[in-house]
């Protein structure tokens, strides 16, 4: 039996003096959320910049084998140490990207169309149980707000969120424009919001000009941007640069990243105007400076 008289006049450090601290969390709309959210949600957003550059190469999920994404094993590991995040599909994953990967991972969980059909025709196709298997940090699905099938992505959307909110698996809405609508601030915004509303964690949708801040003020979580189609570097790092000016988080690029002349330079450059804040400018000489020197 212990000692209680040893006990009773050991010495303790209570710190009585000094009141515990209770931070807030540092991404928009996100304080109330529970330890495990948070915890993967820190993964994916570096918490002294409060933002992200995520690398997407789920492009083949519905076209294929696309240019510049040709060969995933060559293309996507010497840009890992270089972003903050990777969004991929589970077969991309398993196939192409090493276990001993430490980025955090947001899972691609749609699927059910390709470029030959509608693209909003989809269904879910993995279940949280095999993200929680890949140690995912989210989880993912496009919303197609105007689409054919508009109401079954935002079940889609529901369905993850049900399911991640269970185990403390944030799910990312990604907002799809279709062939005929328009990527401007009433339409983005409209999506966004929606998504946000239907209780995703962050939204990744398009940039637009002008009204953009417009977009991220009524959207009240995380807002990154998508890279698009392919631009020449300097404009993809200006792209960037006034999304986070205009309130985003971040970036999630794939062409504008894997599809430029020196993919690994152009990686360093994005990450330079989004944690540092510099300048096109700056981040565009960044790029010229590291071009063919990187491994």
């Amino acid at each position: 039996m212990p000692d209680a008289d040893n006990y009773a006049d050991a010495r303790k450090e209570y710190g009585v003096d000094i009141p515990m601290e209770t931070p807030g969390f540092f991404l928009k709309g996100s304080a109330h959320l529970n330890w495990g959210m948070k915890n993967r949600l820190s993964q994916i957003f570096n918490p002294k910049s409060g933002r992200t550059v995520m690398l997407a190469f789920d492009h083949g999920y519905i076209m294929g084998p696309t240019t510049g994404l040709e060969r995933l094993d060559l293309v996507v590991p010497p840009l890992i140490p270089h972003v903050d995040c990777l969004m991929g599909t589970r077969g991309a994953f398993r196939s192409c990207i090493s276990p001993e990967v430490r980025k955090p991972l947001v899972m691609r969980c749609s699927t059910g169309a390709t470029v030959l059909k509608e693209l909003s025709n989809e269904v879910i196709g993995v279940t949280l149980e095999d993200a929680l298997a890949f140690n995912a940090a989210a989880v993912t699905t496009q919303v197609c707000i105007g689409a054919e099938y508009e109401r079954e992505t935002l079940e889609n959307l529901a369905y993850l969120i049900n399911e991640g909110n269970a185990f403390g698996m944030p799910t990312l809405g990604v907002t799809a424009v279709g062939k005929e609508m328009v990527r401007d601030a009433r339409y983005l915004g409209l999506a966004c919001r929606v998504i946000a509303e239907v209780g995703a964690h962050f939204v990744k949708t398009y940039y637009c000009e002008p009204g953009f801040e417009t977009v991220v003020a009524g959207c009240p979580i995380p807002v990154v941007i998508a890279g698009g189609k392919k631009l020449p570097e300097e404009e993809a790092l200006a792209m960037a640069y006034k999304a986070v000016d205009q309130g985003a988080l971040g970036v999630d690029m794939g062409r504008n990243i894997f599809g430029a002349e020196d993919p690994v330079a152009m990686a360093q450059a994005v990450g330079a105007v989004v944690h540092r804040l510099e300048s096109p400018k700056q981040a565009f000489a960044l790029y010229n400076d590291l071009k063919g020197k990187c491994c």
